[in-house]
């Protein structure tokens, strides 16, 4: 079992940023990547950032140039994921969620999720 809890959700004008924060804890040595996801009204959760145990990253094509994802090491785990959000728009407006992958099956752990919204 791994529990997310996200931070730095809000509201920005639009060419802002906003950074995003994600510590992981419980059986943290298991978790093959973390990452984020992202819901807007009416549609449906996607993927927006991950990056693995190893380093590797992976973006959305809209976030590609705007969005940096990374980890930092706590109690000689990776378990803390940042969203480093710059040049937002409008329709980066969602409730973003922190994701984990963990252990051999690959089970899906999920933060509460938190609100960015962008004015224009």
């Amino acid at each position: 079992q791994v529990q997310l809890v996200e931070s730095g959700g809000g509201l920005v004008q639009a060419g802002g940023s906003l950074r995003l924060s994600c510590t992981a804890s419980g059986n943290i040595f298991s978790m093959n990547a973390m990452g984020w996801y992202r819901q807007a009204p009416g549609q449906q959760r996607e993927l927006v950032a991950t990056i693995t145990s190893g380093g590797t990253t992976n973006y959305a094509d809209s976030v590609k140039g705007r969005f940096t994802v990374s980890t930092i090491n706590r109690e000689g785990a990776k378990n803390t994921v940042y969203l480093q959000m710059n040049n937002l728009k409008p329709e980066d407006t969602a409730v973003y969620y922190c994701h984990a992958e963990v252990g051999v099956l690959r089970w899906n752990s999920w933060g509460q999720g938190t609100q960015v919204t962008v004015s224009s």
